[in-house]
């Protein structure tokens, strides 16, 4: 199978690593060539670690970076049997990338967001390929993260699904089907609990190191909620739970002040070397 990968970001990079090795060819695209290399790289570093620690063999990892390619032009996209886009979350900016694509990839082609809260139907909306489209929802880091939640819009067609669960199969993922719902599973639930505990060290009620060690040994949690805000970006959290309270009204989904004031001063947890905890020591 040939894939488009539209967003080279992290979770971009992850999913075009994961397809790669299991045999599929990868075509990297990005606004700017640069940003394509930084993802490339990431990926070979990524294939290194693995080589180091015995789970992979050179001939493994030299196949895996022989099935990527790097483009910054839509148009190689035209004889891909799946898209997958992973740009930052903007539905206008999606529904746009998705348009362009629409005339120029093949009719039978299968459209994919990897949208972690956006509607699918308004995504679709539209589109020559609307039946070929859904959501296709992977965890970071994408290599190591077993679940994608399949969601389906209002005019997904039921072969597409189908379709789609084989690919999640094909790629070793766990799959869920998802009726279109802000958030999905994952983050309707997982979202909110982060944002209450930015609203619990808002209120001093504890520190970040000891809310996160009373989730990992009082409910058996493998990361605590702050330093997960930390891993998934505070950034994107919030805007999360901008999505969640905007689709639902409802006043659960307010967001920490905490959280407005961390990303409104650029500590955005990993990425940004600062959020609930210091990462440039």
């Amino acid at each position: 199978m040939k894939i488009f990968l539209a967003g080279t970001g992290t979770m971009g990079s992850g999913i075009a690593q994961v397809f790669a090795q299991f045999g599929n060819e990868v075509c990297m695209y990005d606004r700017e060539l640069a940003l394509v290399d930084r993802a490339y790289a990431r990926i070979e570093k990524q294939l290194t670690r693995q080589l180091d620690k015995g789970r992979m063999t050179e001939e493994e990892v030299a196949a895996t970076l022989s099935l990527l390619s790097k483009t910054e032009s839509l148009e190689d996209a035209e004889d891909c049997d799946l898209v997958i886009e992973a740009i930052f979350e903007d539905m206008d900016a999606k529904h746009d990338l998705f348009r362009k694509l629409d005339v120029i990839c093949r009719p039978d082609c299968l459209f994919c967001s990897n949208t972690s809260s956006l509607s699918i139907t308004e995504m679709a909306h539209g589109l020559g390929h609307e039946s070929k489209f859904l959501g296709f929802h992977f965890f970071n880091p994408a290599p190591v993260m077993k679940l994608v939640e399949i969601v389906k819009g209002a005019n997904t067609a039921p072969e597409t699904i189908a379709q789609a669960k084989e690919i999640a199969l094909a790629i070793e993922k766990e799959a869920v089907e998802v009726k279109e719902s802000p958030g999905f599973i994952v983050n309707r639930i997982l979202v909110p609990m982060i944002n209450e505990a930015c609203d619990l060290y808002y209120q001093g009620v504890a520190s970040a190191e000891d809310i996160d060690t009373a989730m990992r040994f009082g409910a058996n949690h493998p990361m605590g909620p702050l330093a997960l805000g930390d891993l998934i970006g505070l950034d994107v959290v919030l805007d999360i739970m901008n999505i969640l309270y905007e689709e639902t009204g409802d006043p659960k989904y307010r967001a920490s002040l905490q959280l407005k004031s961390m990303v409104r001063a650029g500590d955005l947890g990993r990425k940004s070397g600062k959020g609930f905890y210091d990462y440039k020591k």
